[in-house]
């Protein structure tokens, strides 16, 4: 296995099945079967859901077994529709993404796993991986980060009295219990395909649980919070800052244990226990710290919901 940050989900190759019209070619149709998505002007075809999920598979330590293909279909699609409204809007905003800044990132995943670029790009040759596959994500991340950087950014403004704030709240706490934690997250973005979401935080924990795959591994592929890139790392969490569902799934493990799938409002969480400790007064976050936490917070929701708009407005057409 290798270390890729930020591969997300996978998807079942199924073709599609069409009926010619009158006077339609052969060839004409074959062409249509290969399109899995419509995304305004761009398409997502069938080769690229299917370069995506031998990524996945190499990557995550997860079985190539149909079982599995098919109920992380939504996941990958979903992502690589969002690639594709990524790349859209960093072109509109006229902020082209370079073949050198492409090759940096592809740099970055290289050094992740302890390689140099020219022997990761031979480690995936070996293993059957089309190295465009990884280059188009890194293109998209990219450019996303681009439109971050000149769009939302800005619009991220923190306090003082936004820190004096979350200070005292933490400060209040003192005594009480922190948790260091690893997390995945599973955004339902639609309704309609939340139980394909419930269906895939179950498969991911029961991988884990039994050894099949690590944790670690799979945030870095599946999870949509801010610290997949890292594992999933959270930091400590404090009491104060978790919900009640979400400290209820931390308290029935011990360390070094995985939660099952803790529900909430906005998707699907799962949890891996590092640590804990009690809080005290010698612990608490500096300003600085409290600071940065609270900017992240909010620039990822943000460009989720900035994402998310840009998807409400556009033509996606699925077709798988």
């Amino acid at each position: 296995m290798f270390t890729f940050s930020r591969v997300i989900a996978v998807t079942a190759m199924a073709m599609l099945s069409f009926v010619p019209m009158p006077g339609a070619t052969t060839a004409s149709y074959a062409a249509v079967q290969e399109i899995a998505a419509v995304v305004n002007e761009d398409a997502v075809s069938m080769r690229d859901l299917e370069k995506r999920l031998r990524l996945i598979m190499a990557s995550s330590g997860l079985s190539n077994s149909p079982e599995i293909r098919q109920r992380m279909a939504p996941q990958i699609l979903g992502a690589l529709i969002n690639e594709k409204l990524m790349l859209q809007e960093a072109r509109k905003l006229n902020l082209p993404v370079t073949p050198a800044e492409i090759e940096q990132g592809f740099a970055t995943i290289a050094g992740q796993n302890k390689l140099k670029p020219e022997e990761f790009k031979a480690m995936l040759s070996k293993g059957g991986i089309d190295l465009s596959t990884i280059m188009s994500q890194v293109e998209a991340q990219v450019a996303w980060s681009k439109v971050v950087q000149a769009k939302l950014r800005s619009r991220v403004v923190i306090s003082d009295r936004d820190v004096d704030d979350a200070l005292e709240r933490i400060t209040a706490k003192i005594g009480t219990t922190e948790y260091l934690a690893a997390e995945i997250f599973l955004p339902i973005d639609d309704p309609k395909k939340e139980g394909d979401v419930k269906q895939l935080a179950f498969k991911l924990v029961g991988a884990i649980k039994s050894g099949q795959a690590g944790f670690f591994k799979l945030a870095q592929q599946f999870s949509k919070a801010a610290g997949a890139a890292n594992g999933g790392d959270t930091g400590w969490l404090h009491e104060a800052q978790l919900s009640a569902e979400v400290l209820s799934g931390l308290q029935s493990v011990e360390k070094n244990q995985v939660t099952n799938p803790i529900k909430t409002l906005t998707g699907y969480h799962i949890y891996f226990l590092r640590d804990t400790r009690t809080l005290s007064e010698e612990g608490l976050p500096s300003r600085d710290q409290i600071r940065y936490t609270i900017g992240n917070e909010r620039l990822d929701k943000l460009q989720s919901r900035h994402l998310s708009d840009l998807r409400n407005a556009s033509f996606v057409e699925i077709r798988v």
